[in-house]
């Protein structure tokens, strides 16, 4: 009589909302927390008081002092989501009292993880009930399952206000299992999560985040960076949450795995992210402007072999993966339009007019700085810079010296070193060259991004020089889907990055 099975935490809520409010009712709500309670209420038609518990020990005071005649429902998740926030025995038991009008809910999604377990408090009042959930500390969020918990006249009126088969006969066998076998792993992943919460706690305080003392397997961490570490993270395959909620402003919540593996993945991410040791430079595109020497020369091989191509081919091309190559890329292009050629006649026709024979000055003399000696200097100053390039050593090195900037890349990674992007080795072997683990890479094609993707480090995309508004934009969309973090304009961007 005492419990209500409902289809997770959410159908919980939902019943309640449905059964105890209505227009003319009030729902007293601290914020911020689940968003589906304030939904609930609304559609419910019951007006919703707003209480800000965006930080801090839950606001008690604030909560009693909006009680009036009209409150139907104050509910309390604790620990609360999105912020980990707990509240107390003392909370419960005074708001109980306080109201003996309305339902006290007590959403204990999150309660495996809390130092205090609310649910034996929250029994002893007959107008409050807690909600349950097998979503989260059980990971059975697929099934779902939840229950509710309290009086029998209370219970009676929420099994009412629901479908009378809210789970299905798997989910509760798997429930019943959860229940009988899980006490030890649960102790085991709290202690885990506990561990977890402390270590991640003080890598963001490190870097300049403040960080809620929540209960929860999760952290809320506050500060002007939380975007770009969640994008940083995104471009890692580590998703994390922003929030539009003016009260969360600045905040990212990231989940605790409970799992050693798992969280040296995250630490390592949020590490890269916050404090990169290394930022690696792909060279064409990025600091070289290759749109009148490499991708011209693309087009001028293909026409010694007959065949037209314009400046938008090749831009197509390049966009795709496994384009790291332009010899290889003329190669494609060319069997593509019915030309087979070995890549030795490609290359050597390619290298006659990029290199330049003779009197015949090469294209590769057309190639400019696209990012000033200056800038590269204050990144320097820094952290440590390094290039990884798809270039022939002997083309890189002539470029570098060419521009005097070669003193300011400790090592550079070229053709001859180790297979192209997207294989992450050269990414890799300029990492262990740098003796770093934590790097930002900046490239401007897709081989670039998922290179860095795979070799841990965090990807930053960048559109070359020499395209049309709309290619351009084209490229940004390409270089996004492929999983870079950030796609920047203009290489200043990543000073207002970097820590």
């Amino acid at each position: 009589e005492c419990v209500v099975v409902t289809a997770g935490g959410d159908d919980a809520i939902d019943r309640a909302c449905r059964a105890f409010l209505a227009p003319g009712r009030e729902l007293i709500l601290p914020v911020p927390t689940f968003e589906m309670i304030e939904r609930g209420g609304a559609l419910a038609g019951a007006s919703i008081v707003k209480v800000d518990w965006s930080s801090g020990p839950f606001p008690l005071d604030a909560v009693l002092a909006a009680i009036t005649p009209l409150t139907a429902m104050i509910p309390i998740v604790s620990p609360n989501n999105p912020t980990g926030l707990v509240a107390t025995a003392r909370d419960v038991a005074t708001l109980a009292q306080a109201a003996p009008h309305a339902l006290l809910l007590v959403d204990g999604a999150y309660a495996e993880f809390a130092e205090h377990d609310l649910t034996a408090e929250v029994l002893r009042w007959p107008n409050a009930i807690v909600v349950r959930t097998f979503s989260k500390a059980y990971g059975l969020a697929g099934l779902r399952v939840g229950y509710a918990l309290g009086r029998s006249e209370v219970i009676e009126v929420l099994r009412a206000a629901g479908a009378p088969f809210p789970t299905g006969a798997v989910g509760v066998a798997c429930a019943r299992e959860a229940l009988r076998t899980s006490a030890a792993p649960l102790a085991q992943l709290k202690a885990q999560v506990r561990q977890e919460r402390e270590e991640l706690g003080a890598l963001a305080r490190e870097a300049g985040f403040s960080v809620e003392p929540g209960e929860a397997n999760f952290l809320m961490l506050r500060g002007p960076r939380a975007l770009w570490l969640k994008e940083a993270l995104a471009g890692l395959g580590v998703l994390v949450r922003t929030f539009k909620d003016p009260l969360l402003a600045q905040c990212v919540r990231i989940t605790l795995p409970g799992d050693a593996t798992a969280f040296a993945r995250l630490r390592a991410g949020v590490s890269a992210a916050l404090a990169p040791e290394a930022i690696l430079l792909d060279m064409d595109g990025v600091i070289a402007d290759v749109s009148r020497s490499y991708r011209a020369a693309i087009l001028s091989t293909a026409r010694t072999f007959g065949v037209e191509l314009s400046a938008q081919d090749v831009a197509a091309a390049k966009a795709l993966p496994g384009s790291n190559n332009d010899w290889h890329v003329t190669r494609r292009m060319l069997a593509e339009r019915g030309v087979e050629a070995s890549i030795e006649e490609v290359t050597a026709r390619f290298e006659a007019i990029y290199q330049g024979t003779g009197a015949v000055p090469g294209l590769r003399e057309t190639e400019t700085l696209l990012t000033p000696r200056a800038l590269l200097e204050s990144l320097r100053r820094r952290t440590r810079l390094a290039i990884v390039t798809g270039r022939p050593r002997a083309d890189a090195r002539a470029f570098l010296e060419r521009f005097a900037i070669a003193d300011l890349f400790e090592h550079v990674v070229c053709m001859e070193d180790a297979p192209t992007k997207p294989d992450p080795a050269p990414v890799q072997l300029a990492m262990k060259r740098l003796g770093v683990r934590a790097a930002w890479m900046v490239g401007d094609t897709p081989d670039d991004v998922i290179a860095a993707r795979r070799a841990g480090v965090v990807p930053i995309g960048i559109p070359p020089p020499g395209h049309s508004p709309d290619d351009a934009a084209r490229v940004r969309g390409v270089l996004a889907s492929c999983g870079a973090a950030r796609v920047i304009e203009h290489m200043t961007e990543l000073e207002t990055l970097l820590p």
